[in-house]
């Protein structure tokens, strides 16, 4: 021990030696370096200081001046360190410094210990840990070896301030006894006040927290505070159990003064290859009519309306060798509000995407296997029109080249079931009835009156295998020119299975093709091979201002046309925008079900512009031409995905991309699509996002024409910016606004402020959502403050104003 070997420094060196010091104290200058060995020889004690001085009388031995004393890793810094050997106790006065081995540093005036180190008090002490936590008392009693009691103590994890020391902590905590246990690995506070500035905010008759240098310790965590008008005022008091260092439990019952018990409990558990975690919520409603909500003279019934509500939630992820993984997400729920009523889930969250998958990576391939369950949480969901999925996705690259370019494959195995039909209407009747909230499928019901029905998704059962390969070499001849020839083919073959469509589809979309989806079962194939040419050639001119390149392309693709148009479902290429990004794909679909066919040419120029001092300035424009052959994109399929693109006529219309960037913390990007015939513009945007010292800000605005082929029947136009300030560096403001043109409104705020150093958080946020709820509903408003003490935990709390709709 510490002591016991400065026992063994400071005994008498040998008989004569303590027999020629005076009876009552001897002084013994110079003395300042000494050392002794501990019963272990491997161990050495090293003692410096001014003088030495032996009392007889009372039996003591004092290293006096500078003293400083190093064993086995612990070192005592004082003015004077006195040992009595009678008391078998080390005294040390005067700014006395102790560092244990493990790094924890204890200052005081005075410090007393006895030998064997398990009793001892410290006057005016503080300590400090190797992880930044501090405590400071009047005086401390250690007891047992394991327990130290803090009088009047202070504990905080936050560091003095550095042009004052002298001010208080950021947080701090004060209390009567602070009693530190280290078998338990456990501080306990009693009578204590939590500080702020100084300023006590809140009083605990007793608390208690884990040692600081423990990461996971069983007890309880932060509370978290929330309401909301359905549920009322509600504390959530969490339990943690560390069960094993691989595992553990988190129980949280939430107390709710309208809705009762909501008990909600999450397990941990991490294996040699993986991980897994299990959440699950449930509660017995005590009030299920506050989920009857009136509003604008419309009275709803909330999926929040029943007396059992829950959910289960589950992820995990393993790696089953260095090419293989395993994992899944998974969500299911009593009803489609129950996360969102009940604060588990994000406000801006509207799908949950549960998935297993198996995925492989190679050095030259890809490999994933996955099935899909779609949650949907928004008002105007309904889970008989959420699809189930199951996709098998591979693809290679041949290592060795073929004819001296590039060749590989794609594959692609998609299977869907759906109970019922995702429709809207393309008239202005069955839009009308949208707008008030009436299901999308209600175009089923004004069938005889409506031009079209636009299907979102099919009914029944679907499955299709499609294989894609290629072959593609890039020449670059004397003069630069870059000269690419490729050559694809795709072959799918589907299973259609398709349950009651509405009359007016089965009649054929007046606007489409003339090969509509049946009801009825079939079985689909097709093939589309390809050959074309990519042509390149840049030109690069160093000019005394900076350098320029203009890089005109050209690409032209001979196929056949697209057969079997509309019969095979579209599920997964709907999404169609054409800009700069898809000018030169050879499909511009964005999936499988549908393939691009006909002939085309696409050209474009791209100039680029590095200014010297000025910054960087780039530009694309272009322009498609269906040279022969049927066009898809002017045959809709069964959501129209094509039309009124700008890719349906024989020459399409014109797109464009300006970006300038003068600075790495400034930029501008915009996107065109003017009409081939007067030039009008079908669509525009605006993204831009600058840096600029402390002030962070980024905006997008989009402004896009009718589309009532597709289901737009008006123009929408909206902006959304968001941007952030750091006030210091510390403090920062955040905001986000979206608004509405067409509707005249703001739809979406958000309003925030945080603070962050190495020993607190805290954030307060304001969000309003008007696009939650759907039509003649109030919105979504949140309040949510959280604040984070360092060693102590994080919590919070949050209230909900407006309701959740439901059709």
């Amino acid at each position: 021990m510490f002591l016991a070997g400065l026992v063994a420094l400071f005994a008498p060196m040998d008989g004569a030696r303590a027999q020629s010091a005076q009876p009552s104290q001897n002084t013994t200058p110079g003395s300042n370096l000494l050392t002794a060995r501990q019963l272990d020889p491997n161990q050495k004690m090293l003692v410096t200081a001014d003088q030495l001085e032996y009392d007889y009388q009372k039996d003591t031995v004092s290293a006096v001046g500078n003293v400083q004393i190093y064993y086995d890793g612990s070192s005592l810094e004082a003015h004077r360190v006195v040992l009595d050997r009678k008391a078998n106790t080390l005294r040390a006065e005067g700014n006395a410094r102790l560092k244990d081995k493990d790094g924890k540093i204890i200052t005081a005036d005075t410090l007393q210990l006895t030998q064997d180190f398990k009793q001892g008090f410290i006057d005016s002490l503080r300590l400090d840990t190797p992880d930044n936590t501090h405590f400071a008392a009047v005086r401390a009693d250690r007891t047992d070896g394991n327990i130290t009691v803090f009088q009047n103590g202070v504990y905080t994890a936050c560091e003095p301030c550095k042009d004052d020391p002298s001010k208080p902590p950021l947080w701090q905590i004060k209390a009567k006894k602070i009693i530190h246990n280290d078998d338990e690995k456990m501080v306990y506070y009693q009578d204590a006040w939590v500080e702020f500035f100084g300023m006590p905010v809140a009083y605990f008759p007793f608390m208690s927290s884990p040692d600081p240098t423990v990461k996971r310790k069983t007890g309880f965590l932060m509370p978290e505070f929330f309401s909301s008008s359905q549920i009322g005022y509600g504390v959530a008091v969490p339990f943690f159990w560390n069960i094993a260092p691989d595992r553990d439990l988190t129980l949280t019952p939430a107390f709710l003064t309208q809705q009762g018990v909501l008990m909600q409990g999450e397990w941990r558990q991490r294996l040699i290859n993986g991980s897994y975690t299990i959440r699950a919520a449930g509660i017995v409603q005590e009030n299920p009519q506050e989920f009857i909500t009136t509003s604008n003279g419309f009275t709803e019934v909330l999926p929040g309306f029943r007396d059992n509500r829950g959910a289960v939630e589950s992820s995990g992820a393993f790696a089953l060798n260095k090419f293989w993984t395993f994992g899944w997400d998974a969500t299911i729920a009593s009803d489609r509000t129950f996360l969102r009523d009940y604060n588990l889930i994000p406000d801006t969250t509207t799908t949950k995407t549960s998935t297993v998958y198996l995925t492989g990576q190679g050095d030259r391939s890809y490999f994933d296997l996955r099935g899909l369950y779609f949650l949907g949480l928004a008002v105007t969901d309904d889970q008989q029109r959420q699809p189930i999925v199951g996709t098998l996705n591979y693809s290679k690259v041949y290592d060795k080249a073929l004819w001296g370019g590039e060749a590989g494959f794609k594959m692609n195995l998609t299977s869907l079931t759906r109970e019922q039909a995702d429709f809207i209407g393309t008239s202005e009747l069955t839009s009308a009835i949208g707008t008030v909230g009436v299901p999308t499928g209600a175009c089923t019901l004004w069938s005889p009156n409506a031009k079209e029905c636009l299907l979102r998704g099919a009914p029944g059962d679907y499955t299709r295998l499609s294989g894609d390969v290629y072959w593609k070499k890039t020449i670059t001849d004397s003069i630069g020119q870059q000269w690419t020839p490729f050559v694809t083919a795709r072959v799918d073959v589907a299973s259609v299975n398709t349950s009651y469509l509405p009359p007016s589809y089965q009649f054929g979309p007046a606007y489409a093709n003339q090969n509509p989806l049946q009801s009825g079962s079939d079985d689909l194939i097709r093939a589309m091979p390809a050959v074309g040419l990519d042509y390149k050639y840049p030109f690069i001119s160093a000019e005394s201002w900076g350098t320029q390149t203009i890089e005109p392309r050209a690409q032209i693709i001979i196929r056949p046309n697209e057969s079997d148009i509309g019969r095979f479902p579209n599920e997964d290429a709907q999404s169609l925008v054409f800009d700069d990004t898809n000018l030169f794909e050879v499909n511009k679909y964005s999936g499988y079900d549908r393939v691009e066919g006909g002939s085309r040419l696409n050209l474009g120029v791209t100039y680029t512009a590095a200014i010297n001092g000025g910054g960087l300035f780039t530009a694309v424009v272009g322009q498609s031409y269906n040279l022969f052959g049927k066009n898809s994109y002017a045959y809709g399929d069964m959501a129209n995905t094509g039309l009124e693109s700008g890719l349906e006529t024989s020459a399409s219309d014109y797109i464009a991309k300006f970006g300038y960037s003068p600075t790495k913390y400034l930029e501008f990007v915009t996107r065109f699509r003017f009409d081939e015939q007067n030039f009008s513009m079908q669509r525009f945007e605006l993204q831009a996002r600058a840096e600029i010292d402390r002030f962070n800000v980024a905006l997008t605005y989009g402004r896009y024409e009718a589309q009532p082929l597709l289901g737009y029947y008006d123009q929408r136009e909206g902006i959304y910016t968001n941007a952030s300030y750091k006030l210091n560096d510390n403090w920062a403001l955040r905001g986000a606004i979206r608004y509405d043109f067409a509707a005249g409104e703001v739809d979406y705020t958000l309003l925030g402020l945080s603070y962050i150093d190495d020993c607190f958080t805290l954030a307060l946020n304001y969000i309003s959502d008007y696009t939650l709820n759907g039509p003649n509903a109030p919105p979504v408003t949140k309040v949510m403050f959280r604040i984070g003490l360092r060693t102590l935990g994080e919590g919070g709390f949050s209230t909900s104003f407006g309701s959740e709709s439901s059709n």
